[in-house]
Parts: structure tokens; sequence; C-alpha cells
């Protein structure tokens, strides 16, 4: 087994989901702006990109030197041991990104890149010439501050990914964040969880697939699943491990409603999808003033349109002022959770937040306004 350098990435806010995520994988993780860190074998491929929820991609750290100049970046990704990475037939895209640092050409730097990667593959495979019609190694160059990181793409396509989404509503909340929200409150399965504005459902379809420990990456493919190193039996190991523990039988108490007749079928689609339709979850058409329940305990979570157009701001203001009422006869006994980027959420929505969180929500600032009931009893 190899011990492998991986880093998990993910929104701004998320890092400490992201990290209990993997510990409850059994790793030991550190965090960063953004990344969360640690060190596995093989195996660990495969059941984080298997079993992250709200992280957004997982990649496999190759090695991180200095790069002030074209030279530098060229020694310094030549020197890395990309024959025991690469087969004679890989395929190798390389991508990349410069933040503050002198060389700003990101396609120069991809360029030089791959040129020094075919340098040292040429003096191991005794090769001029490489296809590149073999697996498919994705290679991210990263300049920051004239430090360069070189990096593999476990992932392929991003973690948000999750099979079951093929419809978007017009501004839709990616999986990964909702699934990261979800975990941010004090709602367990037991427990009624609804969403008054649930558009598309992804908060409640992401809920849902958590408490039913259902591993999110189930229904699709990886990157590295075609890697020669990973040992064979390491991608069927890690999906029998994922199938054995999905709960198939608990039956949930979950409860989205929204104004669009349109985005409720989305939800629906999106529902069945998921193979979640005998799981007691239901959507209904409900403006959110009208939202009501007769549950004594129960949690809500929502991500309220933010009125980023000024056009939009009246109406946003209004409808927060709206779910504040609503909130009222809830607040003593129910555990309320909402996202939005307007700096006067508070205000307009009538209550004091207990806890306030900074997570972004793509390239949008938001705050996740807390306001955490009784914690349901263990």
């Amino acid at each position: 087994m190899l011990k492998l350098s991986l880093v998990a990435t993910c929104a701004f806010g998320l890092e400490a989901v992201v990290a209990r995520e993997l510990q409850a994988l059994g790793y030991d993780t550190r965090s960063d702006n953004g990344s969360v860190w640690f060190e596995a074998d093989e195996l660990a491929i495969c059941r984080a990109n298997l079993w992250l929820r709200s992280a957004d991609r997982l990649w496999l750290r190759l090695g991180e030197f200095p790069a002030g100049t074209f030279e530098e970046l060229f020694q310094g990704v030549r020197q890395l041991p990309w024959p025991d990475w690469l087969s004679a037939n890989a395929e190798f895209p390389v991508s990349g990104i410069s933040h503050a640092s002198q060389l700003t050409s990101v396609p120069a730097c991809q360029a030089v890149v791959k040129k020094a990667i075919v340098e040292s593959l040429k003096a191991r495979y005794r090769m001029d010439w490489f296809p590149e019609d073999g697996p498919r190694f994705p290679i991210r160059m990263a300049l920051i501050h004239n430090q360069c990181t070189i990096s593999l793409d476990t992932s392929g396509s991003g973690l948000h990914r999750r099979g079951y989404r093929v419809l978007n509503a017009e501004a839709p909340l990616r999986e990964t964040l909702a699934a990261g929200l979800v975990q941010l409150t004090y709602w367990r399965p037991e427990r009624l969880l609804a969403d008054p504005m649930c558009g598309s459902g992804t908060i409640l379809l992401e809920a849902a697939l958590w408490a039913l420990k259902r591993a999110p990456g189930l229904n699709r493919t990886f990157a590295a699943e075609g890697w020669p190193w990973v040992p064979p039996a390491a991608w069927p190991q890690a999906r029998a491990e994922a199938e054995e523990l999905f709960d198939r039988t608990t039956r949930l108490n979950i409860l989205g409603s929204d104004h669009d007749s349109d985005v409720l079928k989305l939800a629906r689609y999106h529902l069945r999808a998921a193979e979640l339709s005998d799981r007691g979850i239901e959507f209904q058409r409900r403006p959110v003033q009208e939202f009501r329940s007769r549950q004594k305990y129960g949690v809500l979570i929502t991500n309220p349109p933010y009125g980023q157009r000024q056009s939009e701001l009246i109406e946003v203001e209004r409808l927060y002022r709206e779910l504040g009422r609503v909130w009222e006869p809830l607040r003593e006994t129910w555990s309320g959770y909402f996202l939005t980027s307007h700096p006067g959420f508070p205000r307009l929505f009538g209550h004091r937040p207990a806890r306030r969180r900074k997570v972004y929500n793509g390239m949008i600032p938001c705050i996740y306004y807390q306001y955490p009931g009784p914690r349901p009893a263990r």
C-alpha cells in the first residue's frame, strides 16, 4: 500500500463538516481555508470519493516547490516521479490557476508542465511520443505566491454530481453545500424536517441521503477508477461497504413546500431519480406564509432568495418578514437555519440568531443564520 497525501476541497465555511466526514471514515485530518488534508492509502481514494457529501473534489498531491520562473516550474515538475503514477499510454490533460505569482499566463504554464512531464516519461519509457489513449489522469497546477502545487484529480466530475439531479431550477443550490448545511443543524432522522421554500428539493434530498447512510457517490464513476496502480479490489470493496451500510427500511418525516408548481415538478422528479419515493418525503404547493405544523418539535432549513438584483429587493425583504411571522409560533421548540447573502436578514426576520456562520454559495458570500431549539434526545 502507498502512503498518499490527499486533500478534499470544499466551500469556505464547510471545512469542519468535511473534516468530520473524513474522521468518520477513520482518517486523521488537518484543515485550511477551503481544504481538508489527510494521509492514507489507495483504498482511501475510493472510500472518500464515495462518502464525501460536502467536499467539492478529492485531490492527490504529488509535489510542491517554488516556481518564480518558467525554468523553476519546468525543473520542479520534471523531478517528480511521474512514471510511478502515469503509464506509458496515460492521458494527462493539464489545468491550472495562478494567483499573486510572477508567472501569470496559465496557458503558458500548462504547456511547460506538460512538456516537463513528457520529458520525465521519456527517460523511463524510452519513447519519443505518447499516444495518450489509456487511463485518464487529470493534472492540476496551482501557482499561489510563486509556490507551485501539482495534484491529480481523483474525482473527475465534481463530487456534487450525485446522479439524481439532471434537471435544474434557475438558481440551484449545489448538493455539496446542501449536505453541509444539514450537517450543521440539530436535525436527527426521527424528527420532522421542513423547507418552506424548497425549490427543486436539494436540501431535503441531501438530508434524506445523509439520514439513510446512503453514500452519495454510489451511482456515479470517478477518474481514479481507471488508474492501474489502485488495487483492483479497492473499488469493489469500497462499494460493497457502502451498499451494506445503506439503510433500506427507515421512513423519514420530511416536508418540502414552495409556491412554484414548476420547481415542485423538478423536486418530485429528483425524488424518484434518487430512489427515495417511498421514504417519507413529501412536496406540497404552498406559499411560505401558509406554512404551519402541529408537531411540537421540528427543524426548518431553507435557502431563501437573496435579492441580489435591485428589482427583486423589495419582494425579498417582504418575504423575509413573512418568514419571521411563520417562525414566531415555532421558535420555542423548533430549530431554524437560514442561508442568505442579505446583511439585513435578522432585522427583517425579526429574530436575533444564536449563531452566524460565514459560508460561500458558489462565489456569493453568505451567512448561515442559526436558531437552535432544544437538542433531540440521544
